[in-house]
């Protein structure tokens, strides 16, 4: 086995220990050795013997050198490096004197000769000798071990003298206690108690509190309240004891926690050890947010109206950082934006950018497609509504918790430099800094409409897409082979090549049946209804669709755009097949024509409360109703009791009925007949009227007389 001078040999020795030593000389039949863990000089040994022990496994070569000091100066204190140079300069002259050096007698004769020159010990310049050779035989050997001083991160014992640093006014405050296991007992519990809560106490309130909690002797009744007596500062541990193991126990994440909440924890204080690209290898996933645009906005039919700020949502290709898709409008916070947004991404970007005058070429965005993931917060596409993105494109939705906007780092970004890039240009734009008194209203300022600020962000996105440099994007192997330069669209269209990507081209149409909200309407006589609205199609009506939902009502699913309900969409069989339902034009649906279902949603619903609020008043009304008529029936059966005259049977009682309802309906007749006062003009003629009717009673009254002599009775 091979060795040379500074080589380590480990000895094996039969009582399974072992022992380390270096070879400091080398002749041809003998070598100088010094052990490295004993404080002994260096030693003469036979060279045979020790090839016989490598040889025959007693002993062996280390590869590694644990005890050799190699480090650059610059890494090094200057005091200790004075310290080192101060002794190397001592010694450096004798230690090139090998083999005499090793030996004892020339080698106590050199000592004193630098001991008579400097002011040391011949010990000390033994010792440092004894570590030059230990320690690889380099003047970095010399430099001190003051990290082995103080035994750091062991905790001393306590005993009856205090430990630390005395106090500086030991004559007011006394010496002071040592922190025993009890102490740090009250100290652990009163920074639970204190300090992790989220009353956000100071240490030194925390420390303050502790004291008048456990550091008392008794209670002394002051103005009726029991005030703990403080134990004097001699007795106590100090502030800074109390600092030092809390500092020494201390735990930021439960801190952060406790004080604050976890959401504060993962966003500012959570160990980063990942990166936004992990585990994306391909364009396909894209993060989709919104974000108030900071100016104001004026309406293009007035443009002293000021409309407000817009509502931008914009889609980025999480391995690219290519801007897919965008959406600017007024719809803030709201599934509409989102799924504008959406199936921007899905649209051809020359005819979108044609729509605002913008002329571009298909290679400057070159994107039309769907991906395979979208990333999100728990807002817009959180719910129901993005069930049938999921379901009828396959397009995986991720949702990231609340308060997470890192975890959305990219399109965040996104939003950051495009404001730096727009806003300073822009009139309009919100002051952060606030206004103060007698400054002009930043919102008078604002000049731009809705069309013209989209036209501003599609020069924006294009400038991001075709020329923003991402000086932080780290490539890989491959794309370093290729050259492939850190702009979107160059790593976009090589993710494509390369990677194959996980986009996936839909018609618009179908995009934009799956980006609907879906619901499920009912088919009835009166038509398709849905939220008391009515709708059908012409081959509705003629194939009998609503004849047949009078034996019997199905429910079918539909699709609508909730800013106008003037018509929906009925689902067939397969996700490309749909009808287009209108709403029927009558009395009722007319009140919701060319609504949005918000409007629609708030109608029903103030309806219903109204009905709600009147129920109370019907029932009241309901139950003086029946009251009333019972009172009536009573009254009615105590008549009949108090006037009955016959005893007949109900068979002769029902036998005249058709005759007592005539001359029933002639006394009617006597009390609803008209009178005219008597200036109208012919008043003769209504005499003889008069007395017409008049024999006509005569008569009535007669057959009366003539039935209650015969025994019938007649109701009033």
């Amino acid at each position: 086995m091979k060795y040379t001078v500074n080589s380590l040999i480990e000895w094996k020795y039969k009582d399974g220990k072992s022992g380390v030593e270096r070879i400091l000389w080398i002749s041809n039949e003998w070598m100088y050795l010094i052990d490295i863990n004993k404080n002994r000089v260096p030693y003469l040994i036979k060279r045979g013997d020790i090839e016989e022990a490598l040889s025959n496994g007693k002993a062996n070569i280390k590869e590694d050198d644990p005890y050799a000091v190699f480090i650059k100066d610059k890494d090094i204190p200057e005091k200790h490096t004075e310290i080192r140079d101060k002794y190397w300069d001592m010694i450096k002259e004798i230690v090139k004197e090998e083999p005499q050096i090793f030996q004892s007698t020339y080698r106590r004769r050199k000592i004193r000769e630098i001991t008579s020159e400097n002011d040391v010990s011949q010990l000390t310049i033994l010792n440092y000798l004894k570590r030059y050779w230990k320690r690889g035989k380099v003047p970095n050997a010399l430099l001190p071990d003051y990290w082995n001083c103080g035994a750091k991160g062991k905790e001393r014992k306590a005993g009856k003298a205090k430990r630390g640093r005395p106090r500086k006014y030991e004559d007011i405050s006394g010496k002071g206690v040592n922190v025993t296991e009890e102490i740090k007992k009250i100290f652990k519990i009163a920074i639970n108690k204190f300090y992790y809560t989220t009353a956000k106490n100071n240490l030194v309130m925390t420390y303050e509190l502790m004291r008048k909690e456990y550091f008392h002797d008794g209670y002394e009744t002051v103005n009726g309240i029991e005030v703990p007596i403080i134990k004097p500062q001699s007795e106590i541990p100090s502030f800074g004891q109390f600092r030092y193991w809390f500092d020494k126990e201390r735990n930021i994440k439960k801190e952060i926690k406790s004080r604050y909440s976890n959401k504060k924890f993962q966003k500012q204080y959570r160990a980063i050890t990942g990166n936004v690209q992990d585990g994306v290898i391909q364009p396909g996933t894209f993060e989709i947010d919104c974000q108030i645009g900071d100016v104001y906005l004026v309406s293009r039919y007035n443009r002293n109206w000021i409309i407000g700020r817009p509502a931008i949502y914009a889609l980025v290709d999480k391995f690219s950082r290519m801007i897919c898709g965008i959406y600017v409008g007024l719809e803030t916070g709201s599934y509409a934006g989102a799924m504008m947004a959406i199936m921007n991404t899905a649209m051809n970007k020359v005819e979108f950018c044609k729509q605002y005058g913008i002329d571009i070429k298909e290679e400057d965005w070159d994107v039309q497609d769907l991906p395979s993931t979208i990333v999100a917060d728990r807002g817009e596409l959180s719910g129901e509504n993005i069930n049938n993105l999921i379901k009828m494109l396959n397009i995986k939705v991720k949702l990231t918790p609340p308060y997470r906007a890192e975890l959305k780092s990219l399109i965040e970004r996104f939003f950051g430099l495009n404001n730096g890039h727009i806003k300073p240009h822009m009139p309009g734009t919100i002051d952060l800094d606030g206004r103060e008194r007698g400054d002009k209203d930043y919102r008078l300022g604002s000049k731009l409409d809705l069309y013209q600020f989209t036209q501003i962000m599609i020069k924006a996105v294009l400038y991001h897409n075709n020329h923003y440099i991402l000086k932080n994007y780290k490539r890989d192997q491959q794309m370093i082979e290729d050259d492939v330069r850190c702009i979107p669209r160059e790593l976009f269209n090589w993710g494509i090549s390369n990677r194959g990507g996980t986009l996936r081209s839909v018609s618009e149409d179908v995009v934009k049946l799956a980006l609907m909200p879906t619901d499920t309407a009912t088919v009835t006589a009166k038509g398709i209804r849905y939220k008391d609205m009515y709708y059908a199609t012409k081959s509705m009506l003629k194939d009998g669709t609503f004849e047949n939902a009078r034996i019997k009502t199905k429910r079918v699913k539909i699709s609508y755009d909730p800013r106008d309900m003037n018509q929906v969409y009925l689902h067939g069989y397969s996700p490309r097949e749909y009808d287009k339902c209108y709403l029927i034009n009558n009395n009722n649906n007319n009140r919701y024509k060319d609504k949005t279902m918000e409007e629609i949603e708030y109608l029903l619903n103030i309806e219903k409360k109204q009905q709600e609020k009147l129920k109370d008043e019907e029932a009241q009304a309901k139950t003086q109703l029946i009251a009333e008529i019972e009172n009536i029936v009573e009254e009615a059966k105590d008549d009949f009791n108090k006037e009955q005259v016959s005893d007949d049977s109900d068979t002769k009682k029902v036998k005249n009925i058709r005759e007592n309802r005539r001359a029933e309906k002639i006394i009617n007749r006597s009390k609803e007949k008209f009178e005219l006062d008597e200036n109208v003009s012919n008043y003769h003629n209504n005499n003889e009227q008069d007395e017409e009717v008049e024999v006509e009673e005569n008569d009535s009254l007669d057959i009366l007389l003539k039935n209650q002599r015969e025994g019938l009775e007649y109701g009033r």
